[in-house]
């Protein structure tokens, strides 16, 4: 089974080093910050010009690789291979390739550590060499975090750096930055260096720190949209056309179309309370009980509706029959639909 890449942090930082690392998957996140922690922690600083090399895949092939491999640190203990772009590696899955590594994961040097980061693509676990990675190495893989996962990331993230955030200033980083994980830590580490004691994070700090309007911003749109106040939806939209470079329209459409998507669920389970609300979206009961106020303005047959306005929405944005309609006026005509 791939292993929990914040485990594998864990024992990195307590210096606990392995020789095989195979880092996949489609967040690139995950595998730049391990690759990054073994780079600056496995081998001694004074150490690295002679038993420190990164090997580009689109310059490299298998053979160039093992036997790097295969080479003994110059007077220390150890050497470090990190194969980037692993994906690139022009010979990769060919079959007798595939049988030179499952040789080597199988008896790998002792003193070298060799870190694959085989980025956007996932190897086939049922093949010989998936089984091998899976049995021989440290096996890692990245998954994309879904945007309805995010906010409990963006919650679990800061409190591992020792401070907390709010539900709803959880939601508003999520619903404006989005599951881009680089994106997100940059930026909350942007915000967290203005803070020499733990901090409860609030909107305020985000408004102040990361420049997320607190009053215009998406997660605002949606809660107009969702109470049906049309007045600041349109305030929103306003602004939103004055900054169409930080507000593009696109994720909008997958936020409505979720949001309403989890209006769908509250009416299917029957949920009457913020607690069984709560259970059914798997989210904090403070944002439950928005969530169960506005389900109470929207049935399933006005729900459908809003599907086919958004895929209308979605159509014009790729010119279909939306002859010279700005992307404003797009979101404008859409959430005008919604909320009439």
């Amino acid at each position: 089974m791939p292993k929990n890449p914040n485990d594998v942090i864990k024992d990195l930082k307590a210096g606990k080093f392995s020789p095989v690392y195979f880092l996949e998957g489609e967040e690139p996140y995950y595998i730049d910050l391990i690759t990054k922690i073994i780079e600056e922690t496995a081998i001694p600083e004074h150490e690295r010009s002679f038993n420190q090399l990164a090997i580009y895949g689109k310059d490299a092939n298998m053979g160039i690789v093992l036997n790097n491999a295969r080479k003994f640190p110059m007077m220390a203990e150890r050497q470090l291979v990190v194969i980037k772009e692993a994906q690139s590696l022009p010979d990769w899955g060919n079959d007798g390739v595939s049988e030179l590594l499952v040789k080597y994961l199988e008896s790998p040097l002792p003193s070298t550590i060799l870190v694959f980061a085989y980025k956007y693509k996932k190897i086939d676990g049922k093949t010989l060499l998936g089984k091998a990675l899976n049995k021989h190495a440290v096996y890692v893989r990245s998954e994309k975090v879904a945007d309805y996962k995010m906010r409990e990331w963006v919650e679990a993230y800061i409190k591992e750096t020792g401070h907390q955030i709010d539900a709803k200033a959880a939601t508003l980083l999520a619903d404006s930055i989005g599951n881009n994980l680089e994106v997100m830590t940059n930026e909350i580490s942007k915000m967290l260096i203005n803070f020499k004691e733990p901090t409860q994070i609030t909107t305020d700090h985000i408004s102040k720190y990361v420049g997320i309007n607190k009053d215009y911003n998406n997660f605002e749109l949606l809660k107009a949209i969702g109470y049906r106040n049309a007045y600041k939806a349109n305030q929103i939209i306003q602004y939103f056309s004055q900054n169409p470079k930080n507000h593009p329209i696109i994720p909008l459409f997958s936020l409505i179309y979720f949001y309403f998507r989890q209006l769908i669920l509250i009416h299917e389970h029957k949920a009457q309370t913020a607690d069984q609300v709560a259970s059914v979206l798997k989210m904090n009961p403070f944002i439950a009980r928005e969530y169960l106020a506005v389900s109470r303005n929207y049935n399933l047959g006005k729900i459908i509706e809003v599907f086919k306005h958004i895929r209308e929405a979605d159509l014009r944005y790729k010119g279909v029959g939306s002859g010279s309609m700005t992307d404003a006026e797009i979101l404008r005509d859409l959430v005008y639909k919604i909320l009439h």
